[in-house]
């Protein structure tokens, strides 16, 4: 009897750390897509552009895709067989009437948002004042984080 209890106990707590270990692990990417986020409206203020709101089903596509750049180790806005960025957030339930997207890899959330910023076109995807909605998915692959912005005016 005695080690049927233990070895309850045992599974019991070993899937009480498994579980812990996956929350901390979706945490800490929330962190980092937080992070990205607060960088944003961050850039966009310092322009006196208002800032964005945050959007659930933008940000479900935008980790989606993050997910497959991790996959595939490289920054693209379209895979084969991927569908298109509306087709992707329209799946998610966002509703739109414009959208644009960043995409990039570095090391860490600070580095990444400096690359946006170097950068034109990402730059202006930041700081368009059409937009009101934004979407951060990241993914970390063996120390490389995968960033995705989608960006939204929604209806």
């Amino acid at each position: 009897m005695r080690v049927i209890i233990r070895a309850a106990a045992f599974a019991i707590i070993v899937v009480g750390l498994s579980t812990l270990m996956a929350a901390q692990a979706q945490n800490s990417a929330s962190v980092a897509e937080r992070q990205l986020f607060v960088s944003v409206n961050r850039a966009r203020r310092a322009q006196g552009l208002p800032e964005l709101k945050w959007d659930e089903a933008l940000t479900a596509a935008a980790r989606r895709h993050a997910g497959l750049m991790a996959q595939h180790a490289a920054v693209e806005h379209g895979f084969a067989g991927e569908p298109s960025l509306a087709s992707r957030v329209t799946q998610m339930g966002a509703r739109f009437v414009w959208l644009a997207e960043n995409v990039a890899q570095g090391p860490g959330v600070e580095a990444i948002h400096e690359e946006f910023l170097k950068s034109a076109n990402h730059r202006a995807n930041i700081l368009d004042s059409d937009m009101d909605s934004i979407g951060v998915g990241i993914v970390d692959r063996g120390g490389q984080l995968y960033a995705v912005e989608d960006f939204s005016k929604a209806k």
